[in-house]
C-alpha cells in the first residue's frame, strides 16, 4: 500500500494560477507523492542528506559535498509519520518489478479527486523504471497534471521527445549531473540564499510552486529561496536566519 499526501495552504494557492484552473475544477485537489529523502536520490550532491538510525534515534547525516541540507530530510527526523509513509512508499516502489507494475500501484492509490500531483516533496526518480512509471501515470490520467523537480537528468534525457504534455519537469541544479542541464538546455530551478542572488542570476523566485507546475512556463528557469533547518553556523543557516521565514514551506512541503 502506498499513500499520497494533501498539499499545504501555500501549495493550494496553485488553484489561482490561470493555467491550472482546468485541472482543479469541481473541487479537485493538489496532492503529493513522496519517497524517503536521500536514499531515493541517486544523483543528489549539494543537498544530499539522509536520515540514519543511530543509537536507536533518527538523525540526519549530510553528504560530503552538502552546501544546504535537504528540507524534506529534516521533516523525516521531526515527524515519524512522515518518515514512515515515505519509507513505505519507497519500499513499495522498489518491490515492483516493472514500470507497469509500479504504475498500477500508483494508479490504484491515486485519490479520485486529484487534479494536480507533485511528484516528490521528498525523494527523486531513483531508477529508469520508476521514471517511466510516472510517464505511464501521466498517459493513463490525461486530465491530471503531474509535475516534478529532479536531479535524475539522465532518465529525463533518455526520454526526450516522449514526455507526456501533462508531465512538467524541472531540473534541480545541485546534483552530480548538472552538466546535462546546460548540454540539453533543460528548464532548471536553482536554490538561492537571497533575493539579490536571484536578481543577479536574472531568475524569478517561485514561492508557491506556480512556476514549477504551470505548463505555460515549462521552458522558463526559476529560483527557490533556501528554507528549512540548516546546520548551525553554515552559510545556508545564516541565510535562513536572515530571511526570517520568507520562502519557507510548512510541514509536508519542500
Amino acid at each position: 500500500m502506498v499513500g499520497y499526501s494533501n498539499a499545504n495552504t501555500k501549495i493550494k494557492e496553485l488553484s489561482k494560477v490561470k493555467a491550472l484552473v482546468r485541472y482543479l475544477q469541481g473541487k479537485r485537489k493538489v496532492v503529493f507523492f513522496d519517497l524517503i529523502s536521500g536514499w531515493s536520490c541517486p544523483f543528489a550532491n549539494e543537498c544530499l542528506s539522509k536520515v540514519h538510525e543511530i543509537d536507536g534515534k533518527r538523525k540526519i547525516v549530510d553528504g560530503p559535498n552538502t552546501l544546504f541540507r535537504c528540507f524534506s530530510a529534516s521533516q523525516e527526523v521531526l515527524f515519524p509519520n512522515v518518515y514512515n509513509k515515505r519509507m513505505a512508499n519507497f519500499q513499495a516502489m522498489k518491490g515492483a518489478k516493472t514500470p507497469d507494475e509500479m504504475a498500477d500501484i500508483l494508479d490504484a492509490n491515486l485519490p479520485s479527486n486529484a487534479g494536480v500531483v507533485r511528484i516528490h516533496v521528498g525523494g527523486d526518480m531513483f531508477s529508469p523504471n520508476y521514471f517511466y512509471a510516472w510517464m505511464l501515470m501521466a498517459i493513463r490520467n490525461p486530465t491530471v497534471l503531474f509535475y516534478a523537480y529532479t536531479k535524475s537528468l539522465n532518465y529525463w534525457i533518455a526520454n526526450l521527445g516522449k514526455i507526456p504534455q501533462n508531465l512538467i519537469l524541472t531540473a534541480s541544479r545541485g546534483g552530480r549531473l548538472d552538466n546535462l542541464i546546460d548540454k540539453h538546455n533543460l528548464r532548471e530551478a536553482k536554490v538561492v540564499f537571497s533575493q539579490d542572488e536571484a536578481n543577479a542570476l536574472g531568475l524569478e523566485i517561485d514561492h508557491d510552486d506556480s512556476h514549477a507546475a504551470d505548463p505555460s512556463k515549462k521552458h522558463q528557469s526559476f529560483a527557490l529561496l533556501i528554507h528549512g533547518v540548516q546546520p548551525a553556523g553554515s552559510e545556508a543557516g545564516k541565510a535562513v536566519k536572515t530571511l526570517k521565514g520568507v520562502g519557507s514551506y510548512g510541514k509536508g512541503n519542500k
